[in-house]
């Protein structure tokens, strides 16, 4: 299962203008920000994150929200923390 994964912005990378590191539950990890260059993201922002990229600003009450229900999934949320959690490989 793929999920987007709400994450709070903790960091932008200002020599990689379209990466930016997040937290969720404790993890961290550099996402790339390019497809919501637009929208002005900035340090303490909630995005979804899918397969390394921010899709979408939400709010901080929504991305609660759904972090609560995503914790209810079990063991398809851990493995998704998981996941995010393992270094991108670069091609």
């Amino acid at each position: 299962m793929c999920l987007a994964v709400p994450t709070e912005v903790v960091e932008l990378r200002v020599d990689e203008p379209d990466m930016a590191v997040v937290e969720v539950s404790g993890v961290r990890r550099a996402i790339n920000i390019g497809l919501l260059a637009s929208e002005g993201v900035r340090p303490g922002d909630w995005v979804l994150v899918h397969v390394g990229f921010a899709m979408s600003k939400i709010d901080e009450a929504e991305a609660r929200a759904t972090l609560r229900l995503l914790e209810e999934l079990g063991q398809a949320y851990d493995d998704e923390l998981a996941a995010l959690a393992q270094p991108v490989e670069d091609d």
